[in-house]
Parts: structure tokens; sequence; C-alpha cells
């Protein structure tokens, strides 16, 4: 991208923050939806500019496809938090905010972006080779999932042994938001534009960082235009917002809750199981006394 997509030109179009705003955090899946998915110029731009950030090209058309709920209204927007995209020659993106990950993250990843890329028809005359690229770009906002310090990852099937790329049609991008405590240290002329955007999401509502922020909107269009679009969102649309981020953090907490115990009691049935096996024990008998499978106690 160019460089001088920084710095705008049209001063007179520049959106500041004041100590006195309060804008909502951008990182609920509502509000994220909200702000990309508008029927506004804004809103286009912002999406175009971080889908180029995070694929790494420019990005100029986007058509929004199977868009659920209906994008006129914030409060609307309760079933699919992810924004479902297409690219002028038909490649086709997955962009979501995941404020509070769940426990199974990357392997929800790798299944939806599989979804995009077999949803593709390939029958009469297209065939194989007539696939699209298909992308899935997470932002991760409450927790980190992969041991490095990197924040942004791109990943794509490869030969794990011999490090060979199978350059296949499919990518899966991550960010995540808990690794900036250094990123936020650099000037902003010196960001990458990736870095731009994930201090954006991540410090937009922290009055401490307030003129880093306002210095990143001033370098990058894009921002500029989320946080035209996120002003916009009514005080109503606010109340609204929190009180479903904060039902969906605690359904999301249960879940995980239930997730560990279930897995705790798993993993306790398959160790009295391979307990019993070390003993003789008949495996029909195992598979009464623990509940497991005989398939699973033949495999232990």
């Amino acid at each position: 991208m160019k460089k001088q997509n920084s710095l705008l030109q049209t001063k007179k179009q520049v959106v500041q923050l004041g100590p006195q705003d309060n804008p909502i955090d951008i990182r609920y899946d509502e509000v994220f939806k909200a702000v990309f998915t508008a029927e506004s110029p804004e809103s286009r731009t912002a999406l175009s500019k971080l889908v180029s950030a995070m694929l790494g090209q420019e990005i100029s058309t986007l058509r929004i496809v199977e868009n659920e709920p209906a994008i006129t209204d914030i409060k609307d927007r309760k079933i699919r938090f992810d924004i479902n995209c297409r690219i002028k020659n038909g490649e086709r993106i997955n962009v979501e905010m995941c404020f509070n990950p769940g426990f199974y993250e990357s392997n929800r990843l790798e299944y939806h972006v599989g979804r995009l890329f077999t949803s593709q028809q390939i029958r009469g005359e297209k065939g194989y080779q007539n696939l699209k690229k298909t992308y899935q770009i997470a932002i991760l906002a409450k927790q980190s999932f992969f041991p490095d310090n990197e924040f942004y990852h791109c990943y794509e099937y490869y030969d794990k042994i011999r490090k060979i790329a199978l350059n296949g049609k499919t990518q899966i991008i991550t960010v995540e938001l808990t690794k900036l405590d250094k990123i936020i240290e650099k000037p902003v002329i010196e960001l990458s534009v990736q870095e731009r955007w994930a201090l954006y999401f991540e410090y937009l509502t922290d009055i401490k960082y307030r003129d880093i922020i306002n210095e990143i909107i001033k370098y990058e269009e894009g921002i500029m235009m989320a946080t035209k679009a996120l002003m916009r969102i009514t005080r109503s649309d606010r109340e609204w917002a929190y009180r479903e981020s904060k039902l969906k953090y605690e359904l999301d907490r249960q879940s995980l809750i239930y997730e560990t115990k279930r897995e705790g009691i798993a993993e306790g049935r398959i160790d009295i199981a391979r307990n019993m096996k070390t003993k003789g024990r008949p495996s029909a008998q195992i598979a009464e006394d623990t509940g497991l499978s005989l398939e699973e106690i033949n495999n232990l």
C-alpha cells in the first residue's frame, strides 16, 4: 500500500476524538458488524481498507453477501456476527471480531474456511481449476492462542516435515489483540498497516492512548472511516450492545466451564479404562463400567 495512503491530504475531513468522547468498544461483535456493514460510504471504505490490510493487497471493490441479520439496525444483528464478502474477482472472505474466542477457536476457524471454500460450485463447465481463493480473517480480542509473541498470523496447508506450502486456495488470518504491549511503544509512522488496525481495535476506548489513536486515525483512511461510522451509533444502540455483549460473555463463559468439566470427566474415564485394561479386565466389562465404546477401549 502507498505510504501516503497515510497522512490524509484533505484535512477538513479528519476526525479526531476529544477527551470528552466516549466511543463504544468496537471489539464487541455487534458493534464491529454495525460499523463495517452499514449502507454508507464510510462503512464500505472501512471494510475494504481493513480487508486490504489483513490480506496485504489492495482490495477496492467488496460486495457483502449472505449478510444476516439485516444491516439496517444494530439490534437486528443477533444471528451471525461474521461478515461474508466477495472481491470483484470472485474470491470470498469471512471477517469477524471474536470478543471472547472459544475454547476450540482454531478448530472453528478451520471449519468455517472449509465451508467457505467448499460452498463454491464446480458442476457443469466449472472444475477444480475454477475454484477461487477463500480467506477467514479473525480478530481475537481476549485470549492468545499461539505460543509465539507475534500478533498476526497467516495459515495455509503445508508439509510440516519439509516445510513446503501446498500453495492452495484457503487461508486463515488471525490477529491476536493481547500481543500488542511492545507495538504500542513504536512511533505511529513506523507501524505497519496491520499494526495500526490492531492498535485501533485494542486501545480505541483507552483514554491513556487517545493521542496515539488520533494519530493512527490521521494516517489511515480506513480507520478514519470506521471511526465516522462508529460515532453514528446511537445511545440506545450502545446500551443494547453493552447488554448483549455482557449476556454473550456470560453464555461463552458458561460454555467454557461446561466444556472444561466435560473434558475432565472424559479424561478421568479414559484413565480408569486404561488402568482396568492393564489389569486384564475384559473390554466389554470396561465399557459397561466406564461408558466408553469398545472401539475407544481397543484404541487405548
